[in-house]
């Protein structure tokens, strides 16, 4: 029903009859955490709600891989932020679901503390710890000393240039030799959090991410258990491209790929920025300039996994292997998921533009450049029995990892990603003002997006909420406001988190 025009002194009676008495509709565009999330939302306050995801799986770039006989997550890992504030938190207690503290502290920098590292060189020596933790100690003083060259410039500039600067006025922290491949690490680690290469990071922007406390965990289950609990009973369709969104009216209509389309009140996109980017959805009309411009403006890094299975474990029972080498490029490490999940698995991460070369690569060629550079650090490593290797930067569905913050990104850039267009409205980890690039910041948005959706709807077509509180009764599955009960609980579930 449309929405009706009051005339001031017009009955009570009159005004109520108006109301709309069946809820809203609203299209979700994705079906990663934030689509399932605003989907779950919505669902929950009695909206008809239709997700729909490209793939022919829900979580998006959260991705857990069954196929070496256990969860191995190809995507997002970590809950950066194991505390109570962490909007996740409520469901993963519930779940019962399994944490694993790679990081005691709140590093916006690290999320492995860093005596959990063993590094080697290219001829399989292994760099002494006391020297991996001095010159980690020594990095951190370098970008200390950043800030102040921050505070000198008004224009911004990259991360790689402020370390420049800060060598040249401080000679006594440059290193040499050994010391200098296993700074170039820290820089490749420094790498791999934002997805992106050191001479692209913003020095301004790049500290100021607001990390939660509680240190960094994996999931050790992978995600996908709640991935599951968040979608029971939605009206999900998979394998539906969508290709087009018409604004008419009070009303949008949402084209697929195979030339049918939906027609709702309003619209919630949750795809990842880069899909926006390559305008792989037509929009019309077209998003305003001050939308576009927000868009094209954000980074999108690119990260990509490739997952070694072996029969048996012949690593040292550490939670990072790293290679030092002259440059950044050329320096690697593996996650030890045995040590966390007990599987017999070995992830090599890349990041930035090494991630997009890995992409060039196929699969077996992937794994074997892994391997390559595994037994360079461990000449007797047995091969693999089995692998997987993501490739979200060249995928249709990502195009790319995570945002990021680049050189001379304006302010408002988020405020603006995140801010709808009449019945249009946005969500995904790039639209999160202080949490970007985290699932916890990507499931907050598509929350915050739906309850903005739900207000701005229930204004419009006079839809009751008392009418939402009664079928929210006969409403099944683990829900939003759910969870956020469980919470207010004085017997609230505590996490379940190993260090092992």
């Amino acid at each position: 029903m449309e929405p009706t025009n009051f005339v001031i002194g017009g009955s009570f009676l009159s005004h109520i009859d108006k109301h709309q008495t069946s809820p809203p509709s609203v299209i979700v565009v994705g079906g990663g955490i934030s689509g399932i999330a605003a989907a779950r939302a919505l669902s929950n306050a009695s909206f008809n709600v239709t997700l729909l995801e490209s793939r022919n799986r829900l979580g998006g770039r959260v991705h857990t891989d069954y196929s070496l006989g256990f969860p191995v997550d190809m995507g997002a890992s970590w809950l950066h932020g194991v505390c109570n504030e962490n909007s996740l938190a409520p469901l993963i207690r519930h779940l019962g679901l399994r944490l694993y503290r790679t990081s005691g502290d709140n590093s916006v920098l690290y999320d492995h503390d860093l005596e959990s590292y063993t590094l080697f060189d290219k001829t399989g020596h292994q760099v002494p710890q006391e020297l991996v933790i001095e010159v980690g100690l020594i990095f951190e003083k370098i970008l200390k000393e950043t800030k102040e060259v921050r505070d000198e410039n008004i224009e911004d500039m990259s991360i790689l240039r402020a370390i420049s600067i800060v060598l040249d006025r401080h000679p006594e922290l440059r290193q040499e030799g050994l010391a200098y491949e296993v700074l170039q690490w820290y820089i490749c680690r420094m790498e791999a959090w934002f997805a992106a290469d050191v001479d692209t990071i913003s020095l301004k922007n790049w500290d100021q991410e607001h990390v939660l406390t509680g240190g960094h965990g994996l999931m050790v289950q992978g995600y996908y258990p709640l991935i599951n609990a968040l979608a029971k009973d939605l009206d999900i369709r998979l394998n539906h491209r969508v290709t087009k969104i018409l604004q008419n009216s009070n009303k949008v209509i949402v084209t697929v790929e195979d030339g049918s389309s939906f027609i709702a009140n309003a619209v919630i996109i949750t795809v990842p920025l880069g899909v926006l980017q390559a305008n792989l959805i037509e929009f019309e009309p077209t998003l305003p300039e001050w939308k576009l411009s927000a868009l094209s403006d954000i980074g999108v890094g690119n990260e990509n996994k490739i997952a070694l299975r072996f029969d048996s474990v012949f690593w040292p029972n550490v939670e990072v292997l790293g290679i030092v080498a002259p440059t950044s490029y050329a320096c690697g490490y593996f996650l030890n998921l045995h040590k966390a999940t007990g599987y017999p698995v070995l992830v090599y991460m890349v990041a930035g533009t090494f991630a997009h070369s890995i992409e060039k690569l196929s699969d077996e060629e992937a794994a074997k450049y892994a391997m390559a550079e595994l037994k360079k650090m461990l000449p007797n490593a047995t091969e693999p029995v089995g692998y997987l290797v993501s490739h979200w930067g060249t995928d249709p569905n990502s195009l790319g990892s995570y945002s990021c913050d680049l050189v001379g990104k304006p302010a408002d850039l988020y405020e603006r990603f995140r801010a709808p267009v009449d019945n249009i409205y946005f969500a995904g980890e790039a639209t999160s003002l202080d949490h970007s690039g985290t699932v916890h910041g990507a499931y907050s948005s598509g929350i915050l997006a739906a309850e903005e959706c739900r207000r701005d709807l229930s204004m419009k077509h006079g839809f009751s909420d008392a009418f939402n509180l009664v079928l929210r009764e006969e409403k099944t599955g683990l829900g939003f406001s759910d969870v956020l009960n469980l919470v207010l609980r004085e017997e609230m579930v505590p996490f379940q988190i190993s260090r092992m």
